[in-house]
């Protein structure tokens, strides 16, 4: 092979061959920006037109139907009417629940002479658990109730003697707090300011107010309960109970009084449960609120009784 001679250079041709290809891309990637740009100067020229929204449409709320038949209290409901085309929970238990009540539905007495009248397929006796007459009944209430009523329904339509009993608790501590803090939101009184006899009298009053509303609630929600057999966590009787099985686990030897450590509260002047108590765990010296302080305070009072 002579100088002369032309020479094949394949690593050229594929150079040429690519620089081509990427010649190309470039182009087509040029015009598309060029058609962007001269769509956004289209559009920065042109003003906008607000568009038209669709109206929306305003659903319509059906009132629910309402009972109007005149029943009296006690009496039978009156279904001769037609029904509602819809449900209605007002409707359907409205007027219902008295009469159920007078007529003894829920008392273990029902369909016998005696309540001590033996029964062979049994019996079935719950007591519900008090709610606290710290407020108003709310959803975990309700949900508790509807479990329990249905319990007791299934053991009724059993054909066992059925009994479930309604009440409420005094909760304590808790109660005597929220009264406290109502006294001091409405008259900004203490209750050492207020009197021991008043306070009392101030904390039944409340006892009446919300007890009553408890009772209503579970009223509403249809709870097969014997009303006739219904109980404060401090009735008189309730009181006796609980002295007389103080008495008697005391004379079994079952509790007695020892020296031990106890929770003592600087706000309510009282030693509280441990039920009561917000545990912290310190890592050192630790600044704390204490109700009653102004300030926060390092040092922690322990009492040995």
């Amino acid at each position: 092979m002579t100088d002369n001679e032309p020479q094949n250079d394949p690593m050229g041709d594929q150079l040429q061959e690519k620089t081509a290809k990427q010649l190309e891309k470039e182009a087509k990637k040029a015009a598309k920006l060029e058609k962007l740009k001269a769509k956004l100067d289209k559009k920065s020229t042109t003003p906008a037109v607000p568009k038209d929204k669709p109206e929306k449409k305003v659903k319509e709320t059906k009132e629910s139907a309402v009972y109007t038949a005149n029943t009296a209290a006690g009496e039978k409901k009156d279904i001769s009417d037609a029904m509602p085309d819809a449900y209605s929970p007002l409707y359907v238990e409205a007027a219902w629940y008295s009469w159920w009540e007078k007529q003894g539905f829920f008392k273990p007495e029902y369909g016998k002479k005696s309540v001590l009248e033996p029964n062979p397929k049994g019996s079935f006796v719950m007591v519900i658990p008090p709610p606290n007459v710290t407020g108003s009944l709310h959803l975990g209430h309700a949900l508790t109730n509807a479990v329990e009523d249905a319990i007791t329904r299934w053991h009724r339509m059993n054909g066992r003697t059925t009994l479930w009993n309604p009440g409420c608790d005094h909760a304590g501590i808790a109660t005597q707090v929220v009264v406290e803090k109502k006294l001091w939101r409405e008259e900004k009184k203490t209750r050492h300011e207020l009197g021991r006899e008043d306070f009392i009298k101030r904390v039944w009053d409340w006892k009446n107010e919300k007890g009553c509303r408890i009772y209503e609630q579970l009223r509403s929600l249809g709870s097969s309960l014997d009303w006739s057999r219904v109980r404060f966590t401090m009735d008189p009787s309730m009181c006796r109970a609980v002295n007389e099985a103080f008495i008697r686990l005391h004379d079994m030897g079952d509790i007695y009084r020892a020296n031990r450590l106890v929770n003592w509260s600087c706000t309510l002047k009282s030693a509280i449960s441990d039920i009561e108590v917000d545990k912290m765990e310190l890592t050192g010296r630790t600044l704390i609120a204490i109700p009653g302080y102004d300030s926060k305070v390092i040092h922690i009072k322990s009492n040995f009784y």
